[in-house]
């Protein structure tokens, strides 16, 4: 008995993530009945009701609180809430992405999404050589390689799969159909990475993720480990590495900005100083969750503090 009661539960566990995959896309395809900015609305404000709900939510107060230590509770609590209403928006947006994204350099200005840098999309589809563009949890940051794709740059975008492969799976098909080539995060994408940039093509990566080794650096003037595959790229490759963020805008509507190629710092003998870079990196989004605290993924564990004896003081 025992043992068949390990099986059936064995097979139940196989079958969950399956079945949550299925429920997910089930109301996903509800939520598409929905007019577009009713459904992003109503999101919002269920994920605010959800969200201060979930154990995540003191570790957004955690972050917010060491990150913004002048900053009083309730304006804390404030930003908390925005970032809640922006992950309920993006949820929403995954269905609609494709109505949402009517960007046209023709009608500039008269659409949901707005375009910054024009430009430099273009110098950077016309480059004879390989290129970084890297971005950060930051609004609706799925639209940049969707932006990317519309003015014909070859990109191939690292992404992180959800644990649950069934759901990876899904997510992997909606963004592949709309946003070029994708690679997962795992320990061979660096090569996947490097063959692109061999190539002559561009990569697209996100920068603030937690990462438990790695380059000694701080955000928000909190030490954190950063992940220093896009330094070592650049050493290897000698690319320009172009920044680009999404900023929702009132009224449903975005903003998306790419910004001149960084100056990567650079050690006396003219190799990429890893480390400094690295810093740079967070410094860039440093400044963009600065500008919009509400719009940042903040129950991330960025900063791998989850065991940490403060944390465990702080929710306990």
């Amino acid at each position: 008995m025992k043992g068949l009661a390990l099986r059936i539960g064995a097979n139940l566990r196989k079958v969950w993530p399956w079945l949550l995959a299925k429920l997910v896309l089930f109301g996903l395809t509800l939520l598409k009945l929905l007019p577009a900015d009713f459904a992003l609305n109503l999101m919002d404000r269920i994920v605010r009701w959800l969200g201060p709900k979930q154990k995540r939510h003191k570790m957004m107060l955690y972050n917010l609180r060491r990150a913004f230590p002048e900053m009083t509770e309730a304006e804390r609590l404030k930003i908390a809430m925005d970032s809640w209403g922006s992950m309920g928006r993006m949820a929403a947006e995954y269905v609609y992405l494709d109505k949402l994204f009517d960007f046209d350099p023709a009608r500039e200005g008269k659409g949901r999404v707005e375009v910054s840098g024009i430009p430099l999309f273009l110098e950077i589809r016309d480059l004879k050589g390989p290129f970084i563009v890297f971005t950060a949890h930051t609004a609706n940051f799925e639209m940049l390689p969707v932006a990317g794709n519309a003015f014909g740059l070859d990109v191939t975008v690292l992404f992180r799969p959800p644990n649950n492969p069934y759901m990876a799976e899904m997510i992997h098909d909606f963004r592949a159909s709309r946003m070029g080539s994708l690679v997962p995060s795992h320990a061979g994408s660096s090569f996947a990475l490097a063959r692109q940039l061999e190539k002559g093509g561009g990569v697209g990566v996100l920068v603030d993720q937690k990462f438990s080794k790695g380059a000694d650096t701080t955000l928000f003037g909190v030490p954190v480990k950063t992940n220093p595959l896009l330094a070592k790229l650049v050493r290897q490759f000698n690319c320009p590495v172009y920044p680009a963020r999404c900023i929702r805008l009132p009224g449903n509507r975005y903003r998306l900005e790419l910004e001149p190629a960084l100056a990567i710092p650079r050690k006396a003998g003219g190799e990429v100083d890893v480390n400094a870079t690295a810093q740079l990196l967070n410094d860039t989004v440093e400044r963009w969750v600065r500008e919009f605290p509400g719009q940042w993924l903040w129950y991330h564990d960025r900063w791998d503090i989850k065991f940490s004896e403060e944390y465990r003081n702080f929710v306990s």
